[in-house]
């Protein structure tokens, strides 16, 4: 299969969905830690603090990818956790423009890519952050840096090994002498979980709304 349309045909599935519906905060539910106290789905506490992040797709060796990164063990929260690259978003600055600035820091992104569109606001309670998840596309695979201070390592994720059923599982974690069930997903040899795994649940929801919604018309370039 040519990379060009399996890259064109994610970007029209994602714009198409985005453009049918509004929130999905069902499938955060579903990728959810539970129990979970003190948090609900689509629920945005006042006095949060804005946070981005970018789920990019792009082109390696003619499969469709997206990027995450392994947090350094030495950050102060979420510390060795698998993420998408972003973080807080500064003073008047757009949430689109806090995900690239966060993933040209983090990751050394500096690639013209083409932003399709928001999935669903996302609350994090641990770190307060109201996080905003942006989609973008590149037509080539940017050169990507680890920032040393802030990402381990990136992980490059076929789309073909995400929506693989096999890689989304169960676990437990204990958290203040409580054992809470963890949905996770197996990708690249890393556990991703918590509000990763949610955006990542959310866009798989979405890729397939979108499949739906372009499927009687002719996606090919």
């Amino acid at each position: 299969m040519e990379v060009a349309p399996t890259l064109y045909q994610i970007e029209a599935q994602v714009r198409a969905a985005l453009d049918a519906s509004g929130p999905r905060h069902d499938t955060h539910n579903a990728f959810a830690p539970r129990p979970r106290t003190g948090w609900q789905a689509g629920v945005i506490p006042a006095g949060a603090r804005a946070a981005a992040a970018l789920v990019l797709f792009y082109p390696v060796a003619h499969r469709v990818h997206l990027v995450l990164t392994r947090r350094a063990g030495t950050l102060g929260q979420h510390a060795g956790q698998v993420s998408l690259p972003g973080g807080s978003v500064d003073g008047d600055e757009s949430v689109e423009g806090a995900a690239l600035r966060e993933a040209q820091e983090e990751i050394g992104l500096t690639a013209n890519v083409r932003v399709v569109g928001p999935l669903s606001p996302l609350y994090i309670p641990v770190s307060n952050f109201a996080l905003h998840p942006v989609v973008a596309v590149s037509d080539e695979r940017p050169q990507l840096t680890p920032a040393a201070a802030e990402v381990e390592r990136i992980l490059e994720v076929p789309m073909d090994e995400l929506r693989h059923p096999d890689h989304l599982r169960q676990g437990w974690r204990w958290i203040q002498d409580q054992a809470i069930r963890v949905p996770y997903f197996e990708l690249q040899g890393e556990r991703v979980w918590g509000a990763t795994a949610m955006v990542l649940g959310e866009l798989l929801a979405v890729l397939e709304a979108g499949a739906a919604a372009v499927a009687p018309h002719d996606t090919s370039r």
